[in-house]
């Protein structure tokens, strides 16, 4: 589920994950965010048994983009186990991104 993330420690929220995170550092003023927000929801419904999908406003939270290197936005950071393990830069077609996202979680596993 697209979800839009209240936490104390992002570290801990990635750590104690079951599931891979798909993080998406947007801002509400970005128009291919708003645009990302939407493939998302696709994503989502492919692949929500499999993945967590988090927003983070880099407004709200500079400290966790800054720590990320984001520099342009939309980012997608997947992580695994705490750690992440792809970035993808702007924005992506689901009919693009789900396979890409499905072939990692496959040799993620």
């Amino acid at each position: 589920m697209v979800t839009k993330q209240t936490f104390s420690s992002f570290d801990d929220m990635l750590a104690t994950s079951e599931q891979p995170v798909l993080i998406d550092f947007y801002a509400p003023w970005c128009g291919p965010c708003q645009l990302m927000a939407t493939i998302l929801k696709e994503v989502n419904a492919q692949l929500g048994e499999r993945l967590r999908i988090v927003k983070i406003n880099t407004d709200n939270y500079p400290a966790i983009a800054s720590q990320h290197d984001i520099q342009a936005l939309p980012t997608l950071v997947l992580f695994k186990n705490g750690q992440p393990i792809e970035r993808i830069e702007g924005v992506v077609r689901s009919h693009q991104l789900i396979p890409h996202l499905t072939s990692l979680l496959d040799d993620a596993s």
